[in-house]
């Protein structure tokens, strides 16, 4: 198989080995860089912590992931095999996986361009302080953020934590569940309006590339 063959999706690939197809964004990147001239990663060996913070690598995640979201929200599954009034249920539990997602590929953007403008050494020195979902944490240093967008970011955190993925947030926490409802009211949440968020955050990493550079 040649390189380029190699390094472009190939869905036959994914299915003869799906695991090792999708771990291999570091390997890919390596290639793509020994191509460009640069010092190529030394492929052979695991891979350490500093070039699997490479922001090229997060900001493809982030993308995956968006586009992954996208599928499910536009998506409309017959869910046949379900009794017909089950299948409002499944349909809202569905959508949920695409407010996950949404909020994954948000968070890794927002990481991503931390990693830019701090670099991957004071980066990894502080990772710490980031290593969690809280959206509308992570994101104080976008600027103007309204009330709404804040959070839209706080509604998001809970699909990330539990409501992307089980029915309950957990023993303890069930007053979670009644949070989505009264911020989700209280601000009028739509779709668009999430929508509109994610491409906002997306679009501020031009600026934090510029500022960089």
């Amino acid at each position: 198989m040649s390189i380029e063959k190699y390094i472009k999706p190939n869905l036959i690939t994914f299915s003869e080995d799906p695991f090792s197809y999708s771990a291999l964004g570091r390997i890919r990147w390596g290639i793509i860089a020994s191509q460009a001239g640069f010092d190529h990663l030394e492929l052979d060996k695991p891979a350490t912590t500093e070039e699997l913070k490479n922001p090229v690598l997060w900001m493809t995640q982030a993308e995956a992931l968006s586009q992954a979201a996208v599928l499910v929200l536009k998506s409309e599954p017959s869910f046949s095999k379900m009794p017909d009034n089950l299948k409002g249920i499944c349909d809202g539990q569905f959508r949920s996986t695409g407010l996950m997602l949404v909020g994954y590929s948000l968070e890794i953007c927002l990481k991503a361009m931390m990693i830019i403008e701090k670099g991957v050494d004071a980066y990894v020195k502080e990772e710490k302080n980031h290593r969690h979902h809280r959206l509308h944490k992570l994101a104080t240093f976008v600027p103007d953020l309204t009330k709404k967008e804040t959070v839209i970011l706080e509604l998001l955190t809970h699909y990330i934590y539990w409501a992307g993925r089980y029915p309950d947030p957990g023993y303890g926490s069930e007053s979670k569940a009644e949070e989505i409802f009264i911020l989700s009211e209280k601000y009028s949440v739509t779709l668009h309006d999430l929508l509109c968020l994610a491409v906002k955050i997306m679009e501020y990493t031009k600026v934090v590339t510029k500022k960089t550079n």
